[in-house]
């Protein structure tokens, strides 16, 4: 078998902008991927082009060695561009390996080690009282793990949405999270995502203020440039972090999970180097008790990839899954993608991934630049998104 064309495609899809890799193969075989760095798909694009020039003719099922021929093929190592599209080609040549075997991807990464994959949703932002009312619905449908996100009331943003305080956010957050609690009880697990907008003396002072909450993690509450920072915000807390989701190798993995640094692994197929990396970073965990727990904001592509990662990784907690980004799927777009059922996916019986992709109607569909979204304080000054 051998690669024919490598073909991307940088589209607007409903929630947001998605960049997608379709492999063709002389057996008429084609494989599904999707780079993770949003809003940066005319990067990966370019990127794309370079990796066109020596997979073509490569035999698809060869899927660690073309890795290795895709990182190792400059003198530049790594990057997040770099990891992205590394992702969306290998997960394309796993879909292809499966569909050629007539199995599901996840027998070839060593078969089922559960039966089904659990899930973790989000409320909304910690801002008022119908972040506890829409907890409660949850709990009610049979959610057991919620992870909340942090914002300012509206009242208090002056009309712009982008502005952000870090301690007036926390003040929020503190308040209303212990409502959440109250209201569920100690049944359903808590976490909050910071999404980076934190400073090590914030991110402390936050962890030190909610022992009593008991929350299952909180995600990214500071950047992750430096683990040196996390060493310090570590010392300062026994607060369970969860981190990872912007890492684009296992060796970026490394000093998190040798100096624990982190509670819960938050890799992206879509961007730490595809199902090859992820089955690596997985292992390595399982060694230092970690538990994978997926980032999945993308489409259903890394829906899929992150499914049958889950299904054959004993060291797995639950994936990400939103439910507006499930409802702005685009059936024209995907015609086959998983669906969850309740609060998690099931196994996956189809060969490959499971996912279906219409090329016709994505060269119809347009691209739109995001314009970036600029967080700022009110002084001014930019902060983190």
């Amino acid at each position: 078998m051998k690669i024919t064309a490598v073909k991307g495609f940088a589209l607007h899809s409903g929630f947001r902008n998605q960049f997608i890799v379709k492999v063709e193969t002389d057996r008429g075989i084609c494989g599904l991927g999707e780079g993770g760095i949003s809003s940066r798909e005319m990067a990966m694009m370019g990127m794309l082009d370079h990796f066109r020039q020596f997979l073509v003719g490569m035999d698809p099922r060869r899927i660690e060695h073309i890795w290795q021929t895709m990182y190792r093929g400059q003198y530049f190592e790594g990057g997040k561009i770099f990891g992205a599209v590394i992702s969306a080609v290998d997960m394309a040549l796993w879909d292809i390996l499966g569909q050629s075997l007539g199995v599901p991807v996840y027998q070839l990464l060593g078969g089922a080690a559960r039966d089904r994959v659990p899930c973790f949703t989000e409320p909304g932002a910690l801002t008022g009282p119908e972040c506890v009312e829409r907890s409660r619905e949850l709990a009610a449908q049979g959610w057991r793990y919620l992870r909340f996100v942090p914002g300012l009331p509206p009242a208090s943003r002056g009309g712009d949405g982008r502005l952000y305080e870090p301690m007036e956010a926390m003040e929020l957050a503190v308040h209303w999270i212990r409502e959440v609690r109250r209201a569920l009880g100690p049944g359903v697990c808590l976490s909050i995502d910071w999404h980076h907008q934190l400073s090590v003396a914030e991110a402390a002072l936050f962890c030190q203020q909610v022992p009593d909450v008991h929350l299952m993690f909180v995600e990214e509450p500071i950047r992750a440039e430096s683990p040196k920072a996390y060493q310090q915000l570590r010392s300062m807390t026994s607060m369970p972090f969860a981190v990872g989701e912007e890492f684009s190798s296992k060796w970026v993995f490394l000093p998190f999970i040798e100096e624990g640094l982190l509670s819960y692994a938050r890799v992206d197929v879509s961007n730490v180097g595809g199902l090859t990396e992820a089955k690596k970073v997985a292992g390595w965990c399982e060694a230092h008790y970690i538990d994978l727990m997926p980032h999945n904001p993308l489409g259903p592509i890394c829906t899929a990839a992150s499914i049958h990662l889950g299904i054959a990784t004993n060291n797995f907690a639950q994936l990400e899954f939103h439910r507006k980004i499930e409802q702005a799927i685009r059936s024209d777009l995907f015609p086959v993608f998983p669906k969850i059922e309740g609060t998690h996916f099931p196994l996956p019986t189809a060969p490959g991934l499971g996912v279906a992709f219409d090329e016709d109607v994505a060269r119809r569909s347009p691209f739109e630049f995001e314009r970036p979204y600029h967080c700022h304080r009110r002084d001014g000054a930019h902060t983190n998104i």
